[in-house]
């Protein structure tokens, strides 16, 4: 293996967002953290949808949902587009040998991906037994993932002193997903031995209620799972001695099952973790503060696997010189990168001032885009829809029910606007005359400076939308089964 071509372990779970030490988050996952000290930190990297097979669609295809086909659930019968390209199929066609542990969940059909070898996927479909999520527990699955590379499955033709091929393992685990129990949905707090919710720390974007707080117990018990599993890879990879030529991934698809998170375009539901670490090549111990999308992880993992780009347009952009520069050696030893310092190693890069996220259909039709900067967040909303929508599995939860009536009985405005400086917490929209003054946030009745953000950042979500060719600007997005819901009459009818 050349020193310039890295092995690839990508390790992604189910609803995490930033709820990890490493984080500021006040959680113990040690194994998880200690990738992070050795690696970089992404403190503001941004997920294309807060939901699961959307997001993860545009992490492996480096497009955003409604242009890879992926507007809604893979086992609601949504599919990547017959041209699209994903991330193990291309580093397959670079020389990589492609390894599959444990969840895709961007398809039915996993054969289809591009894996040389698929260990312990069951595709989820809509008929599959809730037991098909045991295939992807994180501790099996790291396990899984240990034994094959313990036994040199990686390469298992190749018997030669000659070096292997780069292998690339996308590992996703099933945790932090919330499970049906009990008539409703919740964290299997007896199966991850969750502590006492007296124990725990309330999150700042709900009301510390009892409902909340058993709920975020519960996700502790599973998060000590998920850093375990964790740990064990990254053991695996010592083991095996290939630690240091292997870039490893940590990352997650959107935020945290709970309300105003997963499902919506508030920051937790889609700021998630991004953690590299690549001992030979990246000085660790660093953070990033550049506005990063997941579409631009494809990208990056492309340029670092020296594999093809696609020929559809992507959205996203290699970050590549933010980890090791363009004159491929380690990076500066500044803690954090000052996108405005002009660091001539840096090549061609240039940062984000602005990320797109947006929802389409989920378990209802939430059809929603959203731009934001670093300073302001504009959404716009495309149909009647609950102040804030809450999936199934959080409506139907302890927390869900300690917030419905506040969160679901009233209309979401077709318009939000939120200044991320004053009102972290996006708790005032600025575009609505009766919002209570809860922040110190700029006057909404009339501020010319405040319309002019508005306008400003709609025309910018317009034209992208444009641009990428989104179906919401031709009208509403039927559901992956119109046929059945409104089959076609004869003309005798």
């Amino acid at each position: 293996m050349t020193s310039d071509r890295p092995n690839i372990v990508l390790v992604h779970c189910h609803d995490l967002g930033t709820y990890l030490g490493c984080y500021g988050a006040d959680v113990e996952t040690p194994h998880i953290d200690s990738l992070a000290a050795d690696g970089i930190r992404f403190d503001r990297h941004f997920v294309t949808a807060p939901q699961c097979s959307p997001s993860r669609a545009s992490l492996f295809t480096g497009r955003h949902p409604h242009q890879n086909g992926m507007l809604g659930l893979a086992h609601a019968d949504w599919e990547l587009g017959p041209d699209e390209r994903v991330l193990p199929g291309l580093l397959c066609d670079a020389g990589y040998e492609t390894h599959l542990f444990g969840l895709q969940h961007i398809t039915e059909y996993p054969d289809q991906l591009g894996y040389d070898h698929i260990h312990t996927e069951q595709p989820l479909t809509v008929e599959a037994s809730p037991a098909v999520h045991e295939t992807a527990r994180a501790n099996a699955v790291a396990d899984e993932f240990a034994s094959v590379l313990a036994s040199d499955e990686t390469d298992e033709t190749d018997k030669t002193d000659e070096p292997h091929d780069p292998f690339f393992a996308s590992i996703g685990f099933f945790e932090l997903h919330r499970v049906e129990e009990n008539g409703g949905f919740g964290f299997e707090a007896d199966r991850y031995d969750a502590p006492d919710p007296e124990d725990v720390a309330p999150l700042e974007f709900l009301p510390d209620e009892p409902g909340i707080r058993s709920d975020i117990a519960e996700i502790n018990g599973m998060l000590g799972a998920l850093d375990e599993a964790t740990g064990t890879v990254l053991d695996a990879l010592d083991e095996a001695g290939v630690t240091d030529e292997t870039l490893v991934v940590f990352t997650t698809e959107h935020g945290l099952a709970m309300p105003r998170a997963k499902g919506c375009c508030f920051d937790p539901g889609i700021e998630a973790a991004l953690l590299m670490r690549y001992p030979s090549r990246i000085d660790g111990g660093r953070t990033v503060n550049d506005l990063i999308s997941n579409v631009d992880v494809f990208a990056t993992l492309l340029e670092i696997a020296d594999a093809p780009m696609p020929e559809t347009k992507l959205a996203g952009r290699a970050f590549t010189p933010l980890l090791v520069g363009d004159e491929g050696g380690k990076d500066d030893e500044s803690d954090t990168h000052d996108e405005n310092s002009g660091d001539s190693d840096l090549g061609d890069y240039e940062p984000r001032d602005r990320i797109f996220a947006g929802m389409t259909w989920h378990d209802r039709y939430n059809p929603m885009r959203a731009i934001r900067t670093e300073r302001w967040k504009y959404v716009r909303n495309f149909w009647h829809l609950p102040d804030v929508y809450m999936t199934t599995d959080i409506y139907c939860s302890a927390a869900g029910r300690e917030v419905h009536e506040a969160y679901y009985g009233d209309q979401r405005a077709y318009e939000e606007l939120y200044d991320l400086e004053a009102d972290p917490l996006e708790q005032e929209n600025l575009l609505l005359e009766d919002t209570p003054d809860t922040v110190d946030t700029p006057d909404r009745n009339g501020d010319p400076a405040v319309a002019d953000v508005r306008d400003r950042l709609r025309d910018d979500l317009i034209d992208w939308m444009t641009e990428t060719n989104d179906p919401l600007l031709d009208g509403p997005v039927v559901p992956s089964d119109w046929e059945t819901i409104h089959p076609q009459m004869g003309d005798d009818r």
